[in-house]
């Protein structure tokens, strides 16, 4: 513990904030700067079997049926790839897996109920398993405005 730490006693209690979400409270360990770029460094590796497995499943209607969408103007086939509307199913899926990453992180800084639970354990399987992806992006939206409220938030308006 360094002497700033110390002249306020347990610094963890510091960094606990909470947040209530349809009457439960939810207890967060804010992240120091050095935990904070450790998560978004975590967040950006993308596991490739992953993005293949969920490429296989979002492309499966397009290869299965080729001679259906072959003449569509807005469903390319490209080597590695199907583009629906401008948009590269490939890329898609590769930002579900960093967006899977985002939430598993967030989530891990939540502190849970039972003290010998720990979270650095989850997946986002367990995650997906619990909750719909709704009240997931509602819970990652409450984490990020306890851990960095917004200027207006700190100030209370």
């Amino acid at each position: 513990m360094s002497n700033l730490s110390s002249a306020f006693g347990t610094k963890d209690q510091l960094r606990i904030r909470t947040f209530e979400l349809n009457g439960t409270t939810f207890k967060v360990k804010v992240p120091l700067t050095s935990e904070n770029e450790a998560m978004y460094e975590r967040t950006k590796i993308v596991n490739p079997d992953l993005v293949e497995k969920y490429y296989a499943n979002m492309s499966k209607e397009f290869f299965d049926n080729k001679s259906k969408y072959e003449n569509d103007e807005q469903v390319i086939f490209k080597d590695n790839d199907v583009i629906l509307k401008d948009i590269s199913i490939r890329e898609l899926c590769n930002s579900k897996v960093i967006t899977e990453n985002r939430i598993t992180e967030l989530f891990k800084l939540l502190i849970p109920a039972d003290e010998n639970f720990d979270m650095q354990n989850i997946t986002y399987q367990d995650i997906d398993a619990e909750f719909p992806f709704n009240i997931q992006t509602e819970i990652i939206e409450k984490i990020s405005e306890v851990i960095a409220p917004s200027y207006s938030v700190a100030k209370g308006k």
